[in-house]
């Protein structure tokens, strides 16, 4: 069972996006992680939102004329996903497993994957590594995996992702504490950009 699934304190659904509705009705910007991946990645070129949720990044990045793919395993979040943007591909899967398919049958390579809301931290026990290792393979050759995650003891730890990240051949490029690029200090909250040198 993943972690996601164990905490009940978590806003799902309407409740989530009611969240980020409330932010940006308070004139707060609530597309840092869009920014972040649009400063990273070439213009029109192509992202994996891993761990989607309800679309609120994936859908920004398509208004911003990326290709974009959102995949998650909440069937309730992807919903509302669909419910907002029907003509982008939501893909209902286990980022541990799920292979996303090319035109010619093949695994699909991205510019970059974007795992933004927690997600390292919200897989089920021990899929760390397998996750790592299926994003880094839907990576292009110097595509680049951008995470941000909750620094907490008892979750993912920073060293243990970048030990991860590099043996799939991702080295670390920068890490922040915040989406909007705030230098990282050591806080509580990292955001860690690695790019696929095989």
């Amino acid at each position: 069972m993943s972690r996601w699934t164990e905490r009940g304190d978590i806003p799902r659904g309407a409740e989530y996006d009611d969240r980020w509705a409330r932010k940006a009705a308070r004139g707060e910007s609530i597309h840092g992680e869009a920014d972040l991946v649009d400063s990273l990645t070439p213009q029109g070129g192509s992202v994996l939102d891993a761990g989607c949720g309800t679309g609120r990044v994936a859908i920004e990045l398509a208004r911003r004329g990326f290709t974009v793919v959102g995949v998650d395993f909440d069937p309730a979040m992807l919903d509302l996903a669909r419910d907002k943007a029907p003509e982008l591909p939501w893909i209902e899967g286990d980022l541990a497993a799920t292979v996303i398919a090319d035109e010619a049958g093949g695994r699909r390579r991205f510019d970059a994957v974007v795992a933004a809301g927690n997600v390292m931290i919200f897989l089920e026990r021990g899929t760390e590594a397998a996750v790592v290792a299926n994003i880094a393979a839907h990576l292009h050759p110097g595509g680049v995996l951008v995470a941000g995650f909750q620094l907490s003891d008892g979750y993912m730890q920073l060293h243990v992702y970048d030990a991860l990240a590099e043996r799939n051949g991702l080295e670390l490029e920068a890490r922040f504490s915040t989406w909007e690029g705030a230098p990282f200090d050591g806080g509580d909250y990292a955001v860690s950009v690695h790019r696929r040198n095989i």
